[in-house]
């Protein structure tokens, strides 16, 4: 049985007011924020039974709504990147405002992880809403969203839908931080990660994909197996992993498959990532720097933490090749990604 309740978390005058809703079962305990349909925390056990909150955050809304990271937040209308924030649909040409070098990263310079979410309890969780007008950060189409976050077990459930006026690419995911050892432990290279893809997507110096679909095979990428991500860091070229692994090659194709697992060997806590979405972006937080003050004051440095984000592939729009990521009138996005928190 889960537990939900809600309260008031913080308001700031030109923002509003924000809650949290918190999720409880007997063995997970998670917070979300209407801030960003932000995964605030998530406590889970080790094996010792000690619960550890495993999402690198913030303490207060401030820290929330200064955040650059996209800590915890759904992003959108478009995660990832769109190469120069440019495309053509439909025969009509759309500029974005850049905000990553010259790409346009996570939806804009005002996403959806900035926005105010209309919450509403549903059975074990909440479903958070929002409307996106036609227009927005240059997007054509004014496009209903939602997400919501069930808990049953050990279980976290995300599931996004959208609708759109006109025809306009979409890609939603979670963008959370986690560190199995609990937030705050400085790295994440006692970990072991597995991503069950037989290939990934090779970058260019911008870090969008090149269009190749490249094998995994004798690569640092092939993570097939169980792998300690310290070790693996130092083979990959670049500050780290920052790369979409293919899942599927179509988006069409709603087949919930286990994308990902992370073990954490001290603690015994185990992430276990499930979904529909065609590709996982891992990322290992290799652009924190010790800036941020985060929970308790940790200071979050590069690769204190690691995201597995289930989305559609980077710059599909603008690659033929790519899973679909458009969403015409009167059609349904929908795609469901599954956390499970358990221990060895």
């Amino acid at each position: 049985m889960t537990v939900v309740s809600h309260q008031q978390w913080g308001s700031m005058s030109d923002l509003g007011s924000v809650d949290k809703w918190v999720l409880q079962s007997p063995r997970v305990t998670v917070e979300i924020l209407t801030l960003g349909a932000i995964i605030r925390s998530v406590l889970c056990r080790g094996q010792n039974g000690q619960m550890e909150d495993v999402v690198l955050g913030y303490d207060d809304l401030k820290g929330y709504v200064s955040d650059k990271r996209y800590l915890g937040a759904v992003v959108g209308r478009v995660a990832n990147r769109i190469a120069r924030g440019h495309f053509v649909v439909e025969g009509e040409e759309f500029q974005l405002d850049v905000n990553n070098g010259l790409n346009a990263l996570h939806g804009g310079l005002r996403g959806f992880n900035k926005a105010i979410w209309n919450a509403t309890q549903v059975e074990d969780g909440v479903s958070l809403s929002l409307t996106s007008p036609d227009g927005d950060q240059g997007y054509p189409g004014e496009v209903q969203v939602s997400v919501s976050y069930t808990l049953q077990g050990e279980t976290l459930t995300t599931e996004y839908r959208a609708q759109s006026s006109k025809t306009t690419p979409i890609n939603l995911t979670n963008h959370s931080y986690f560190n199995l050892a609990g937030q705050g432990t400085a790295d994440i290279y006692d970990h072991q990660v597995s991503i069950f893809a037989e290939s990934y997507l090779p970058v260019d110096e911008t870090s969008i994909p090149t269009g190749e679909i490249r094998s995994v095979e004798g690569t640092p990428f092939d993570l097939r197996g169980e792998v300690l991500i310290g070790a693996r860091l130092k083979e990959v070229p670049g500050p780290g992993f920052d790369h979409n692994f293919c899942l599927s090659s179509s988006s069409d194709n709603w087949k919930e498959r286990y994308a990902a697992r992370v073990c954490h060997p001290l603690s015994g806590r185990v992430l276990e990532v499930f979904t529909s979405q065609p590709g996982v972006q891992f990322y290992t937080a290799n652009f924190l720097d010790g800036s941020m003050m985060g929970k308790g004051g940790s200071r979050y440095g590069k690769h204190s933490g690691f995201c597995l984000e289930t989305q559609n592939w980077p710059d599909a729009v603008n690659k033929a090749s790519f899973p679909n990521c458009l969403l015409r009138p009167g059609e349904e996005y929908h795609h469901v990604t599954r956390f499970t928190f358990t221990t060895v």
